[in-house]
């Protein structure tokens, strides 16, 4: 094991045990010599996790305290950002396949998770959405992530329809596709327990209020609609107005009629005198 290896490690347990930790190239490598031992020539299931697990947790990286999702989702980091060239993934991989009496005893010694559903194949593909600068574990952001989106369902689930907020328009950063990416296969357990149209109607929106909260974007008050549907109708709103206008004219008339000889009144009553305001349009205006 390397001193940088080391050093990160001791970090980590001064620091008390924080849940994030800073990964060093030898770690990375460690866990990717894992995956690639665990994996084989496997291009399906969930069982290679667990073995992958095992190795590192016995062989690779004993002293990490490194959860199995949390090391799915390093790898499947590590893929994507880029630490290592194609040439350094060929050499790691060739040189993590054991033969096959090693890795069939590598596969007896590791439980075999065949019970699980293979949807969670699907959390391996969860992209990072961290800077590409940090290379710390993200499994936390998953979770806040999978929060927001229990929470949001939850609460369409029982919504009247026309208490739901309007979705504004997200523009397509790579950010924003980010989100998306990661939130829907989350959602495939929610899509497989529903079984009525309307139910999968409430998850897909519940997972789009998630995305505008995950994203950041801004999302009227719930119950909007129903205020919008009860507004002022146009043509009354403008008889109020006019209303309104003409009672100000009035005023000044009466103003005028009191003594008050001010430049702004004389001229409205002018103006008044010569027929040159109306009332009757939807504002008061000058006539040619």
């Amino acid at each position: 094991m390397s001193a940088g290896s080391s050093r990160t490690r001791q970090a980590a347990s001064a620091a008390g045990g924080v849940r994030r930790m800073r990964w060093t190239r030898d770690m990375n490598a460690n866990a990717l010599r894992a995956y690639y031992r665990a994996k084989g020539e496997e291009t399906a299931g969930i069982a290679y996790r667990t073995r992958m697990h095992s190795f590192a947790a016995q062989q690779l990286e004993p002293s990490i305290p490194v959860t199995e999702q949390n090391l799915a989702d390093r790898v499947r980091y590590i893929m994507h950002s880029k630490i290592f060239d194609d040439a350094e993934i060929e050499r790691l991989r060739c040189e993590a396949i054991p033969s096959s009496n090693e890795l069939a005893t590598a596969g007896d010694a590791a439980p075999q998770a065949t019970d699980q559903l293979p949807r969670v194949e699907a959390a391996m593909d969860l992209p990072v959405v961290v800077d590409s600068d940090d290379d710390e574990m993200v499994s936390h952001e998953l979770e806040q992530m999978r929060s927001i989106l229990e929470e949001a369902i939850l609460e369409t689930r029982s919504m009247p329809l026309v208490n739901r907020p309007r979705l504004p328009c997200i523009p397509l950063s790579k950010r924003n596709r980010a989100v998306v990416r990661a939130l829907n296969p989350m959602l495939v357990t929610y899509l497989e327990a529903s079984r009525e149209l309307c139910k999968t109607d409430s998850v897909l929106f519940g997972a789009a209020v998630a995305a505008c909260r995950i994203i950041g974007a801004k999302l009227p008050m719930a119950g909007r609609a129903t205020k919008q549907s009860s507004a002022i109708p146009a043509w009354r709103k403008g008889i109020e107005d006019r209303i309104a206008k003409a009672r100000a004219l009035i005023g000044r008339l009466i103003s005028f009629r009191s003594g008050n000889n001010r430049p702004r009144v004389v001229r409205t009553v002018r103006m008044a005198l010569l027929g040159q305001i109306s009332v009757c349009p939807s504002r008061i205006s000058r006539r040619n």
